[in-house]
């Protein structure tokens, strides 16, 4: 019979008592009088011939598919070999607790940590029936809900690898992702998404089928398709089918199987490409298991709360996150950005696990609503808040929380006065700062909705905005990590939440900093490239040796571009509390050279610049954004600026009389001027000044290619597509 399932059949069989040695190609292969042999994929493979039973091989979960421990025998997590394990032990501890709330799909999902199990379990025999085999890679191109988790579960669980990418990507790109991977089927969000895609697969890729995850097969353009089509229904369907003939069989007795080793790989993530293409990074279980184990360090979920869920769940931080709330019987509510206001309101929910764009954008929005209140609550809620900013700042320096790179810790003396100085302003500032609690803060915390902590990771958290969450009360937790690292690799806790910094790295993970031109290894206290090393670091790039080597040593340590300093550690002053904690300063590439041989990090810049009403976006460009830049005259620093218009337009209403036209639409020369005199007011405090600017009409979106999936801006991108502009900028 030939085999349907994961790679070549087991042979069982009763044969003569001599050991019979035969040679297939480089495999070694002994016949011995024996039934139901042991097999391993590790070294030499086993194999006993017979002409009575003939079994098939299949790579799974152990404790999954309960093949491993007694069905009433405890699971701890340092028995998990592979992701799809983790559902054994959720549902032995919180089998009939809700797991996830699915509101905005058709139809609305609500699922128990027991019915998810089984919905993964259907999923994967499924999967199976339809030929899925181990090691093969599987496109999961869909964003987050409760069907793509299972997918990603049901994929991972038969030994097959998922590749995996979200729906608003271009097809230029999926289709480089599918082919580059070497993807051999398709699972995508709905028949919407797989009609735009469809006829650039079926001509250049050919997958073997296709799963719809949501909506109907009928919705499908079929016009030239060959492809096998199922729906989600359909999958979940074979496998129950499958599992109900085991059941009533035995026919489950046919295979043999063969566990997934913590070492294998589990999925291939595609980094967002902000610069340049993207390369295929290789995770394995054991690098995604590091971080389950490991996250509530940072993170201490307990059973009941909830999560809101708005990131995609394809991307690496989203992603490792969700399998670890999981692990500790949380209740997860997907949402999305349009939905996000309303369901902060509505769920309050004890997590937001996002990116810095979401928290600029929630403060942005607190600081519209208290522009559009009456004079009299403007003055009252801006000055209470000013007031609770520096009763934060005194308790932040006698808590000894404040980030230094002095080396050298101050005098005894020097320390003490300075902690007594902070302990009575911040006693003088306190009756105020509780005024303001009661009058403002409970207000906006209420409008929010985050009871506990947002975790900010995947970009920088801007300084004033961690600040004014500090101020508010709303604990604000940043972290950092890449998809390279699984992704987190360190991050702030909440007894130690340091402004400024991404917190203590994880457990078992290395930090360095070395010389960005000679590699020397740096001291605390000093500016350089970030290294990282230890159990979070990736397999290595898909079918890209070369630029693996190009990133990881021999010594294991992986160059993540980032630069950055380690705080020193100091037994006394406003320091002592944040020894060894990472701060970054922006991206190697991201650096500035200008014409004079100075360094200018823009990252500071434009969280200043940020700060501006009436900035919406920017991207600060230097001489060596772009090749034009090389005459002598070019030595300042520009901008690409996206204004607010509405901002703008209110700001004009104030200095120009109502019925000037030009209120009503501000010319370009206009809006120009005053986002230059926000510039210099904002970024006074900086190293490095704004010259020329150049005002663009377009916003920097994930539709025109302008922003990656996870809302960072494409440099590199934004550049080029302005090129003339800016070269005409510094004529």
């Amino acid at each position: 019979m030939a085999s349907t399932s994961l790679g070549a059949s087991i042979l069982v069989s009763h044969c003569s008592s001599a050991p019979e040695f035969q040679v297939s190609g480089m495999r070694l292969v002994f016949g011995y009088k024996a039934f139901g042999c042991r097999t391993s994929r590790r070294g030499f493979r086993v194999r006993c011939e017979s002409k009575i039973q003939e079994k098939e091989l299949r790579r799974c979960s152990p404790f999954l598919e309960r093949l491993s421990l007694p069905r009433e025998a405890a699971l701890s997590s340092n028995e998990w070999k592979s992701v799809p394990d983790i559902w054994r032990s959720s549902v032995e501890k919180y089998g009939d607790r809700v797991a996830v709330v699915d509101p905005y799909h058709d139809p609305p999902s609500t699922f128990t940590y027991r019915q998810l199990e089984q919905e993964i379990l259907d999923f994967v025999e499924g999967l199976r029936v339809v030929g899925v085999k181990a090691d093969e890679k599987i496109a999961l191109f869909a964003d987050n809900s409760c069907r793509w988790l299972v997918a990603d579960q049901g994929i991972m669980a038969t030994g097959a690898v998922n590749v995996v990418r979200g729906s608003r990507s271009s097809v230029e790109e999926l289709l480089q992702i599918y082919c580059h991977s070497e993807s051999v089927a398709l699972v995508v969000d709905n028949p919407e998404f797989f009609n735009r895609i469809a006829e650039s697969f079926s001509y250049k890729a050919a997958p073997k089928f296709v799963i719809l995850l949501w909506g109907e097969k009928s919705s499908l353009v079929t016009a030239g398709r060959h492809t096998p089509v199922y729906s989600y229904n359909e999958i979940k369907k074979f496998g129950q089918e499958r599992r109900a003939k085991f059941a009533r069989s035995n026919d489950s007795g046919k295979y043999e199987y063969e566990y997934i080793d913590p070492d294998d790989i589990a999925t291939i993530m595609y980094t967002s490409g902000t610069t340049g293409n993207p390369k295929g990074v290789m995770l394995t279980h054991q690098n995604l298991l590091h971080q389950i184990r490991n996250l509530s360090d940072f993170v201490p979920a307990e059973a009941g709360e909830r999560f809101l869920s708005m990131l995609p769940s394809w991307h690496a931080y989203e992603r490792a996150c969700e399998y670890f709330i999981f692990t500790c019987g949380v209740e997860q509510k997907y949402t999305s950005i349009r939905f996000l206001k309303d369901d902060l309101k509505r769920y309050q929910p004890h997590y937001l696990i996002s990116v810095p764009l979401v928290y600029e954008t929630l403060y942005s929005g607190i600081q519209k609503q208290i522009s559009a209140s009456s004079p009299a609550r403007k003055f009252l809620a801006l000055t209470l808040i000013k007031v609770s900013l520096a009763y934060t700042e005194m308790k932040r320096v006698y808590e000894g929380l404040c980030l230094t790179k002095n080396q050298k810790p101050p005098m005894y003396i020097v320390s003490l006065v300075d902690w007594l100085w902070a302990r009575v302003v911040a006693f003088f500032l306190w009756p105020l700062h509780m005024l303001a609690e009661k009058l403002v803060h409970r207000k906006i915390r209420s409008s929010i909705g985050i009871t506990k902590a947002g975790v900010s990771g995947g970009g920088s958290l801007p300084m004033h905005v961690d600040k004014f969450f500090e101020a508010i009360g709303v604990n604000v937790q940043n972290g950092y990590g890449l998809t390279e690292t699984s992704p987190v690799v360190s991050a702030r806790r909440l007894r130690c939440n340091v402004l400024g910094s991404v917190g203590h790295p994880i457990k078992d993970t290395e930090f360095k900093i070395v010389d960005h031109e000679t590699g020397t290894v740096l001291p605390p206290g000093s500016k350089g490239i970030v290294k990282v090393r230890g159990p979070p670091v990736m397999k290595g790039y898909y079918k890209n040796p070369l630029a693996t080597k190009q990133v990881i040593d021999d010594d294991g340590w992986f160059n993540t571009g980032d630069m950055g300093w380690i705080t020193p550690q100091h037994s006394t002053g406003r320091s002592r509390s944040c020894g060894g904690v990472i701060v970054l300063e922006g991206r190697a590439k991201d650096t500035i050279v200008l014409s004079t041989g100075e360094n200018v990090e823009p990252l500071e810049i434009e969280e200043a610049a940020m700060r501006s009403n009436l900035i919406q976006q920017i991207v600060v460009i230097g001489q060596d954004a772009s090749l034009i830049f090389c005459s002598q005259d070019q030595r300042r620093l520009g901008a690409i600026v996206i204004p607010n218009k509405e901002a703008a337009e209110g700001a004009a209403k104030q200095k120009i009389s109502p019925v000037d036209s030009e209120v009503n639409e501000l010319s370009k020369e206009t809006i120009t001027s005053m986002v230059y005199e926000e510039l210099r007011k904002w970024t006074s405090q900086c190293s490095f000044q704004v010259g020329p600017v150049l005002i663009v009409d377009e916003p920097f979106t994930i539709d025109n290619g302008l922003m990656t999936p996870t809302m960072k801006i494409r440099r590199d991108k934004v550049v080029d597509q302005y090129k003339n502009e800016i070269e005409r900028l510094y004529k």
